[in-house]
């Protein structure tokens, strides 16, 4: 039996194997798997870091796997809406604007 690839293979594959490695192995292997946070609390930490420092490209994984680890939507909202205020107003609208097409996306389905 073929085991699925992982998002990072998928991206990555053979370009950059130990970069995937890393990312499979520890940081959701290790890190994400540790019992000292739950899923939902790496999760909203996670999209908060992404938010702060811009990283619209990550928040298109992030954002649904928060959603999926139990964070709401509303929560959602209310912490990027935070964040606006410390990390600048760019940032949060970027964001709440990829949180809305996710979750308006989910509801069309």
């Amino acid at each position: 039996m073929v085991e699925e690839q992982t998002a990072a293979q998928k991206l990555l594959g053979d370009f950059a194997p130990e970069l995937v490695r890393l990312t499979d192995d520890v940081l959701f292997g290790e890190v994400w798997a540790s019992e000292s946070l739950s899923q939902r609390d790496r999760s909203l930490i996670t999209v908060a870091t992404l938010v702060a420092l811009y990283r619209a490209d990550q928040l298109a994984f992030h954002l649904p796997k928060a959603l999926e680890n139990g964070v709401t939507k509303d929560e959602l909202v209310e912490a990027i809406t935070h964040i606006g205020f410390y990390a600048g107003w760019p940032n949060a609208m970027s964001a709440i604007t990829q949180l809305k097409n996710i979750v308006e996306g989910a509801d069309a389905s």
